[in-house]
């Protein structure tokens, strides 16, 4: 009896495994097609690599709200960050970085491999109501 006790556990073991597996497999295929994505921070002005630039990743829905489940991501030395398993649709992609301006934009993942290449500026003057403004207006 101790012998068929352990094949009885033994097949549940299995069985159970079996089951997950199949699982995961159809939770993958209900996710739809998935992509590799890569993001090279670059200063607009020289071309050089942004190090430690922070990467923001947002889904965004069918109506063009960002939805939840954000990815954080840091660039490396020569500028580049990357994260595979994002499915098919828009994300938006915020880039961050000390010292120059913040960048945003939608971008439309449909392939396995997506490259995108972000150009950060520098921060430009700041708009005061206090200065006088009046030269500044369109004739």
């Amino acid at each position: 009896m101790e012998r068929g006790g352990r094949i009885t556990i033994r097949f549940a073991v299995l069985a159970v495994l079996a089951f997950g597996i199949a699982a995961l497999a159809c939770a993958q295929e209900d996710e739809g097609p998935m992509a590799s994505v890569k993001v090279v921070v670059v200063r607009e002005a020289s071309g050089k690599p942004v190090k430690d630039a922070k990467v923001v990743l947002h889904p965004v829905n069918r109506k063009g709200k960002t939805t939840k489940g954000e990815l954080d991501l840091k660039t490396d030395v020569d500028g580049r960050a990357s994260i595979d398993r994002i499915p098919y649709g828009t994300v938006e992609v915020q880039v961050l970085a000390p010292g120059l301006q913040t960048f945003g934009a939608d971008y439309e993942v449909k392939q396995a491999e997506v490259e995108i290449t972000v150009k950060l500026k520098r921060p430009g003057g700041q708009y005061s109501i206090y200065e006088n403004h009046d030269d500044k207006k369109p004739q």
